[in-house]
């Protein structure tokens, strides 16, 4: 059913700003404050005095601001410093960086990325509402790749959407819908191999590899060569303006430029293609020993490739990247209260541990629970002043408040059943902990309301140091408001 003039107005009187744009207003006049984000120490013999952005007394003026913890905080000046990087991705005839905003869906980070000129990549039909709702986004700055296309979809197309199909049956769903109309679409290839999380294999299952025979992500390169993809372009009359790939969250350059070399090939098949897009999963060291992508080292590769293609073909192609982690990891995170203290060591016991236990966890920060991910964690004085901190440390592990023996923080590398030892200073109840690198896949990526926990408030901490509530917490009613009494059947 196309969508009316009327509709599609009162859609978009639905995306006026909020006031919350006021605290990124001035960002060209004080970009100079911007500073790089770096990665707090794990095991350090003198563990740092602040976290990746927090001193005791700015994580002290968070908690006031949100009243209480947990509560993520998000630092605009490393959000700027991420955003720049980005922007600056070698390209050889213009480059469009899409946020991935499912990495960190909050309004006002959206709204910040657009004031850069940041687009976004949605990966369902409920972000890009979302993100047109209540971020302000023009519908043809957001670009959909889902695991499920929407039901509205032609809808969403006739409004400026760009869709990627992402398999042979969404490709003929869109073609279904728009017959013989010369309909604009991408094509997302999966192109044989992936990369990401802790696993070396670029054709094995991870759970942060979305390429290879192990992903269902993205229609499989071989049905596009074999013609079957090309087939169902030309028996619907469809153009094929893009083409897209994404591979995971790894950092391997020689990967990215294998990949990128293969897309291009896909390029050829249809003239029409105007547009590469490589995805995102450019992944950032949130810990010391981790390394974060070059975007410079992997780019410009990728750009001879795009200058050598326009050589041979005739046409020069914009790229496109899709960076989630990349733009947030780093500039967010989860300021906790250690609400507990126990030990379950004694002179019988050689496997017996210090506990710290969190007021927040899984329903929070799930990806140490998940992946096995490994977060940095800062403890600083319940006082909040630095002149409190102490110089003792101690080997903990540290939980979340969750009943759930998984709800860990301190898992092995790539082993979320198994717990490990942190060294951190020496904490009291009371005291303040900050799980840095929660930018990302955090807040959008809980088991929010387990155990009746609410969902956390967010603040962010502007390049003056002022602090602004950017989501209210949670109150108890609002998490079973859409319940229904059954009242008369038992």
């Amino acid at each position: 059913m196309k969508a009316s003039q009327n509709s599609i107005a009162i859609i978009m009187a639905l995306v006026a700003l909020t006031p919350a744009t006021s605290a990124f207003s001035a960002f060209q006049q004080r970009r100079s404050l911007s500073r790089a984000f770096t990665a707090t120490s794990l095991h350090a013999e003198h563990p740092a005095v602040s976290s990746n952005f927090l001193t005791p007394e700015l994580a002290q003026k968070c908690i006031e601001t949100a009243s209480g913890t947990p509560l993520y905080a998000y630092s605009l000046a490393n959000l700027a410093s991420a955003a720049d990087a980005t922007l600056a991705f070698p390209n050889a005839f213009g480059l469009t960086v899409r946020y991935a905003m499912k990495a960190c869906p909050n309004s006002t980070i959206l709204k910040y990325f657009a004031s850069r000129g940041i687009c976004i990549d949605a990966s369902s039909g409920f972000e890009v509402k979302r993100a047109m709702t209540t971020g302000g986004i023009p519908a043809e700055n957001i670009s959909l790749s889902s695991q499920e296309l929407p039901e509205d979809f032609a809808d969403l197309i006739k409004m400026g959407v760009k869709i990627n199909a992402c398999s042979i049956s969404q490709l003929e769903r869109i073609g279904k819908a728009f017959p013989n109309q010369n309909q604009k679409v991408g094509i997302r290839v999966n192109p044989g191999v992936g990369s990401g999380g802790f696993s070396s294999s670029t054709t094995g299952f991870s759970k942060t590899n979305v390429g290879g025979p192990s992903s269902s992500f993205g229609i499989w390169h071989e049905s596009v060569s074999d013609g079957t993809v090309p087939s169902i372009v030309e028996k619907y009359g469809l153009q094929v303006e893009r083409i897209h790939t994404h591979i995971g969250s790894g950092s391997d350059p020689a990967i990215w430029q294998s990949v990128a070399t293969r897309s291009l090939s896909f390029c050829k098949l249809w003239d029409t293609v105007t547009t590469l897009n490589l995805g995102g999963g450019y992944k950032v060291g949130r810990n010391p020993d981790e390394k974060t992508t070059d975007l410079q080292e992997i780019g410009a590769p990728v750009t001879d490739a795009f200058r050598e293609f326009a050589k041979e073909n005739g046409r020069e192609l914009h790229l496109e990247i899709e960076p989630g982690t990349y733009l947030v990891a780093n500039a967010g995170a989860l300021v906790t209260t250690i609400q507990d203290k126990v030990s379950t060591k004694s002179s019988s016991n050689d496997d017996g541990h210090v506990f710290l236990k969190m007021d927040a966890g899984m329903t929070d920060v799930l990806r140490p629970s998940l992946y096995g991910a490994i977060h940095p964690i800062t403890i600083l004085p319940a006082s909040g002043k630095s002149s409190d901190i102490g110089t003792s440390t101690e080997s903990v592990v540290v939980v979340g408040h969750c009943c759930e023996s998984g709800d860990l923080m301190t898992p092995k590398p790539g082993e979320p059943e198994a717990l490990e030892e942190r060294v951190l200073r020496k904490a009291e109840i009371g005291d303040i902990a900050v799980m840095d690198g929660s930018g990302a896949y955090c807040a959008g990526m809980s088991t929010k309301n387990y155990n009746s926990f609410p969902e956390a408030p967010e603040v962010l901490v502007d390049f003056d140091g002022n602090v602004h509530l950017i989501r209210k917490r949670q109150n108890l009613e609002q998490i079973y408001e859409n319940e229904l009494s059954a009242d008369g059947i038992f």
